[in-house]
């Protein structure tokens, strides 16, 4: 009984104490307006406007990280599962044909099945849910973070399928 009363009461504390830390809705996140007020100004970007075709291909952020789109997206979008203007240049058969970076084999991966698809699986059509176009904007927080790769080709391309049942017994 002693133990549950003590418990209860120092439950009560750390609530008491955090109700009165004195944070205000202002100083939460990077916003400088409260939470509920519609008068946010965003921070100034703008997305890289480089066509397709003539873009630098932009280094992962670390190994098997989605690359990032190097190149504009307007008119490119809306993607669904039967439309998708991705993959009108970066499917394997037609990245083939105009000599540019494919799909990886992990979408033409059915992981449900184990087997290999002609095309991109299901699971992976919406394309932007994973790459996002690059933005040239200034970062919110300083990061130190350095991605160590195994290789230096995994700097440009996927080997998840070569690792992904790695340390699973």
């Amino acid at each position: 009984m002693k133990k549950k009363i003590f418990g209860f009461l120092a439950f009560m504390l750390v609530i008491i104490g955090c109700g009165s830390a004195g944070i205000s809705e202002d100083s939460m996140g990077f916003r400088s307006t409260p939470l509920n007020s519609e008068n946010v100004v965003l921070q100034d970007y703008s997305y890289i406007a480089t066509p397709a075709g003539e873009s630098i291909t932009i280094e992962r952020s670390y190994e098997n990280a989605p690359p990032m789109i190097s190149h504009d997206t307007e008119g490119m979008m809306e993607i669904t599962q039967d439309m998708n203007m991705c993959l009108s240049c970066h499917s394997p058969e037609n990245a083939k044909l105009t000599n540019i970076i494919s799909v990886p084999e992990s979408h033409t991966f059915d992981t449900f099945t184990g087997k290999k698809t002609n095309d991109v699986v299901d699971a992976r059509f919406n394309c932007v849910a994973c790459h996002t176009p690059q933005v040239n904007a200034m970062p919110l927080v300083k990061n130190n973070f350095k991605a160590d790769f195994r290789n230096e080709i995994d700097k440009k391309k996927s080997n998840l399928l070569d690792i992904l049942d790695e340390g699973v017994e």
